[in-house]
């Protein structure tokens, strides 16, 4: 029997995350990008896999593959947009290992980018809706935060927590956040800061949501043999260990309960497979805490909690560093910013650096980490799982 190739990270690079007004699309990605091959000491990939969510609204570009490998100086290499909405660049991470693991290229490029900053916020708020569904959701005036804001308020009222309780992941996403030099937000808040922040639809409040922001995040991947070849020190290498994405009904009506993400509890499930893993075994989290409600359903899809258990763990202080389950160890979406499209990609490189011993705000003794992408309202969700070889 053939053994099956295996898939190593060897090189990470991204932009800070923020309000890039000097900067275009092209700019961000290709920083990254050559910040990456830099980092991995290659000057030639085979291929790149591009996640982005919605260039053609936010900068009226497309073709992002053809751009970027061309202003990165790539030559004619295959290059391709992968679309998930949210989860697109976890979902192009996911393209990249399989071109490596089928032994088609045997180094990959991938590179996740969004420029959302240029739109006027009304647009904006529509364009991030483009990802529910159109005729049935967006078309009766539902945005994103409305559709956040209707599962939270299910949450509280079935499990019996407060906005309080929801609020400390914003809490420990920031404390992790302070840390991050690439963040978007620096600065510790408190309970009190995210409670005193208004209402953008109940139970949903300002500091519950993460930022419309600018940002682009890469990696390198190849083969263990491949690596060595290159020349690639072992301490940088890490292991795309499992990986794996499903779908869920697009529009909430539709779900056959509100308060599970299936999608993100059937690709988790596949993922531990795959590395041979189970929860337990997870030294931290990355998880799509776009909104303060999605971290708490996220735990519990993962087997992190039980089922209306998430928010306990925030409120028993567990999610944090030092706690037995660390998520948002870089600030998360919240306070690293959720540049929609590069997301899934700045949690695979947050994830390397914590693998690698690099991280800012480092987790003791790291050995396994996940990360999870959510695209819509989690209907679109993949889960990683990375190794330190």
């Amino acid at each position: 029997m053939v053994e099956m190739r295996k898939a190593v990270i060897i090189g990470a690079g991204m932009t800070p995350v923020g309000e890039h007004w000097k900067l275009a699309l092209r700019d961000l990605a290709v920083e990254a990008l050559l910040n990456a091959m830099e980092d991995a000491g290659v000057d030639k990939v085979d291929s790149l896999y591009v996640g982005n969510m919605a260039s053609g609204s936010f900068v009226e570009q497309e073709n992002l593959g053809a751009l970027i490998a061309d202003w990165a100086g790539l030559g004619n290499i295959p290059a391709v947009k992968i679309e998930a909405a949210c989860a697109s660049g976890g979902a192009a991470v996911q393209e990249g290992v399989k071109a490596v693991l089928s032994g088609l290229e045997d180094v990959v490029a991938v590179v996740g980018v969004e420029k959302m900053t240029d739109a006027w916020p009304s647009d904006a708020t529509r364009y991030l809706a483009y990802a529910a569904d159109a005729e049935w959701e967006l078309f009766h005036g539902a945005s994103f935060v409305a559709l956040n804001a209707l599962i939270m308020r299910h949450y509280m009222k079935t499990y019996g927590y407060t906005e309080e309780d929801l609020a400390l992941f914003a809490v420990n996403a920031h404390a992790n956040g302070a840390k991050n030099p690439y963040a978007m937000f620096k600065k510790p808040i408190k309970v009190e800061t995210v409670l005193k922040s208004p209402y953008i639809a109940d139970p949903l409040k300002l500091f519950d949501a993460s930022p419309v922001c600018d940002g682009a995040a890469a990696v390198i991947i190849t083969t263990p043999e491949k690596a060595k070849e290159l020349g690639v020190p072992k301490e940088k290498w890490v292991e795309v260990a499992g990986m794996a994405r499903a779908i869920d009904t697009i529009n909430l009506a539709n779900r056959e309960d509100l308060l599970t993400l299936k999608a993100a509890k059937i690709a988790a499930e596949k993922a531990y497979k795959m590395a041979g893993v189970e929860p337990k075994d997870i030294d931290f989290f990355e998880v799509h805490d776009a909104f303060t409600i999605m971290a708490a359903l996220s735990l519990e899809a993962l087997g992190v909690a039980k089922k209306g258990e998430g928010a306990k763990l925030a409120r028993e202080g567990q999610i944090a560093i030092d706690g037995d389950y660390p998520i948002q160890t870089m600030g998360g979406l919240k306070s690293r910013g959720h540049p929609v499209g590069a997301t899934g990609v700045y949690q695979t490189v947050e994830a390397v650096l914590q693998l690698r011993g690099e991280a800012p705000n480092q987790v003791p003794d790291a050995e396994v980490g996940l990360t999870q992408n959510i695209g819509g309202t989690g209907s679109n969700i993949t889960v990683n799982i990375l190794r330190r070889v």
